[in-house]
């Protein structure tokens, strides 16, 4: 069997996507990633993988993941290796200004994954089925539509998550350990964290602690260690007045020369540059 990926299809360049896929054995993406518009990730069949901010999440059939502007995610095969999703991805200018306000209600005040009941799946799945179609027959005032089917999905998702909780996290213990330690180095970036040190407190072996934390987050954990200190600084960057070495500091960086070397691997830009596109 063959995986069958649809093609990308977009409104207003990259205001609005929207793209079906059915893949076949492992994958995963290749870098954990954060971006400034919304993501929906309905899981029309098999299982995945979900790490969200610290927290590793199972997706299940039914399941929609929401992830909102700039929280860091990635996603991975489960045991389960098949599975058929729909992906959108849209900015909150793509919708009129009434229906924004939408978007600061529950769930899209924050990433989270909406289990859909049973009975609420069929139109859920009407309703992209429907988004699909429209952007591929581009007919008359298609992309009006699409807004407006867009709307009523989100509607949706909004009431179904007024009535149903939140699913927990995975049960994997695993799973749960990772999301631990996660939220430990988020908690505790600016003390001196290693592996070998994560690991004793953890009762994991290094090297086996080394491979899950990979294979569930994406990062290798130096290197997600680097990534939540450069993100607080981004932060500091665009909200406070710091220097760039009291910033540095402040993150757990020793040296500000080490740094500035770590800020441009991470952002492709120096502090001071993303200081001044970025500040408020």
């Amino acid at each position: 069997m063959s995986d069958q990926v649809e093609k990308k299809l977009t409104i207003d360049g990259s205001s609005f996507s929207i793209q079906r896929m059915r893949r076949y054995g492992f994958s995963s993406m290749p870098r954990p990633h954060s971006h400034t518009f919304y993501e929906l990730y309905y899981l029309m069949e098999g299982e995945r993988v979900y790490f969200i901010n610290g927290n590793v999440h199972v997706a299940q059939q039914g399941d929609m993941v929401i992830v909102v502007p700039h929280d860091l995610h990635s996603t991975a095969s489960s045991q389960v290796e098949q599975f058929e999703r729909v992906l959108i991805h849209f900015t909150a200018e793509f919708l009129d200004e009434a229906s924004r306000e939408l978007l600061k209600l529950s769930p899209f005040r924050q990433s989270a994954v909406v289990r859909i009941p049973r009975k609420e799946q069929p139109e859920i799945e009407r309703l992209l089925i429907q988004l699909v179609g429209e952007c591929k027959e581009e007919q008359a005032f298609y992309d009006s539509y699409a807004r407006h089917l867009l709307v009523g999905l989100l509607i949706c998702l909004h009431r179904i998550d007024a009535v149903t909780p939140i699913p927990p996290q995975s049960n994997h213990p695993m799973h749960q350990k990772v999301s631990e330690i996660t939220n430990y180095i988020q908690t505790n970036f600016r003390d001196t964290l290693t592996l070998e040190k994560l690991a004793q407190q953890y009762f994991i072996s290094p090297a086996y602690l080394s491979r899950i934390f990979l294979r569930l987050t994406g990062f290798h954990i130096s290197e997600y260690i680097r990534v939540i200190r450069i993100r607080e600084a981004q932060k500091l960057l665009r909200t406070s007045r710091l220097k760039v070495h009291a910033i540095a500091e402040t993150v757990g960086f020793e040296h500000v020369s080490h740094f500035n070397k770590t800020f441009k691997s991470v952002t492709g830009v120096s502090p001071l540059r993303y200081r001044k596109d970025h500040r408020y």
